[in-house]
């Protein structure tokens, strides 16, 4: 397989599809590399490390989309990659399609088989490529949070932690999945007053056996929503729906009436945010205010960190991406129903059911989709 990684051009975007152990691991199975210069260097990785690992160094993007037959990326392809893509392409990357009606398109009309990192499931029913993002993005939901509640960055001027004698802020974490758990973590560590809401009592069960009785759980209802939403300096939106656009579980109804100086953020940007007042921003410009209140919606929000993130996606995405080279992406597939799940597009039709029914596709199943292709090719 000849495969290639583009550097990433998304704003503030310092991650790299692969590092160069991974790529020395695709080269001993026999692979050719192509990697575009300077694609590592926000990981610290120069192309030298990338020509020592073996693979070959290219100019530009452009050389990278017309010589490779495998795309190996971290955020969903802009524009003018999006312009690059051919039938014969199989992308593997995030692709957040469900609120993105434009790159859907484009990906439908390329005719690509384009799989996404956040849709590929496991045995356990969890999303293994999503999960080390959403490690990531929990921390630093926190982080980010706790800087926008500084006075110089438009919050209230309230510390996370408090001090003796001070109360310490109020945290709220809408859904205890990956990256609530994740952001409880750095929430309670800082010593915050810490809330977790979710429907699932089994969630809030394991999180209250994990944490004790220094965490606050709560059966998420609309009631309680607007009742802790309200109280809270920081709120976290945490909450998933694979593959589908993100639920609005505060409303500009509740923004208005929150704290003035207290902080959204909003970590279900890449599906489109859980808050009616979410838009995404970039990490060169991570917050506006909207009602006194202040949002943070970076859409790529693991894009800061760019060395730790890359390296714990390497760890998850490697075997995966071993398997399409090593067996082409149709016997890849057919094997692993897992994989399978990860399919969102195949030569011009929509295989993920949650993007067809938020964007108005046809659905087709991915199987059919596959044994479609074959039949057109042949």
């Amino acid at each position: 397989m000849r495969i290639g990684v583009p550097k990433e051009i998304k704003n503030h975007e310092y991650r790299v599809g692969l590092t160069p152990d991974s790529v020395r691991e695709l080269v001993a199975n026999g692979h050719e590399l192509f990697v575009e210069t300077q694609a590592g260097q926000g990981i610290g990785a120069d192309d030298a490390e990338y020509e020592a690992a073996g693979a070959r160094i290219l100019a530009s993007a452009a050389e990278v989309f017309a010589t490779a037959t495998m795309i190996v990326k971290v955020k969903e392809p802009q524009a003018g990659e999006r312009a690059m893509l051919r039938s014969d392409h199989l992308l593997f990357t995030y692709l957040h399609l469900a609120p993105d009606a434009a790159q859907t398109a484009d990906l439908v009309k390329s005719g690509a088989t384009c799989i996404a990192y956040e849709t590929v499931t496991d045995a356990r029913g969890g999303l293994p490529l999503l999960a080390p993002m959403s490690q990531v993005a929990g921390r630093l939901s926190v982080q980010a949070g706790a800087t926008a509640l500084e006075r110089a960055h438009g919050g209230a001027g309230v510390l996370l932690g408090g001090v003796p004698g001070v109360a310490p802020a109020k945290v709220v974490v809408i859904g205890g999945g990956v990256v609530g758990a994740h952001a409880i973590t750095m929430a309670l560590g800082l010593g915050a007053d810490v809330t977790v809401l979710d429907r699932s009592i089994d969630t809030l069960g394991s999180l209250s056996a994990r944490f004790g009785s220094a965490l606050r759980t709560v059966y998420s209802t609309r009631a309680a929503i607007e009742q802790y939403v309200l109280e809270a300096d920081l709120v976290v939106g945490a909450v998933l729906v694979a593959g589908a656009a993100a639920p609005k579980l505060v409303t500009a109804d509740h923004v208005r009436r929150m704290k003035p100086g207290s902080v959204l953020v909003d970590v279900a940007i890449d599906q489109g945010g859980c808050f009616e007042t979410s838009h995404a921003t970039t990490h060169a410009e991570p917050t506006y205010v909207v009602d006194n209140v202040v949002h943070y919606c970076v859409a790529n929000m693991p894009g800061a960190v760019p060395r730790t993130s890359t390296y714990a996606l390497n760890n998850a995405t490697l075997p995966f991406a071993l398997a399409l080279a090593n067996n082409g992406y149709a016997k890849a597939l057919a094997e692993n129903p897992h994989l399978m799940n990860g399919l969102n597009v195949h030569a011009g039709q929509v295989t993920c059911q949650a993007v067809a029914e938020a964007l108005g596709y046809d659905y087709v199943a991915p199987r059919e989709a596959l044994a479609r292709g074959v039949a057109a090719a042949a």
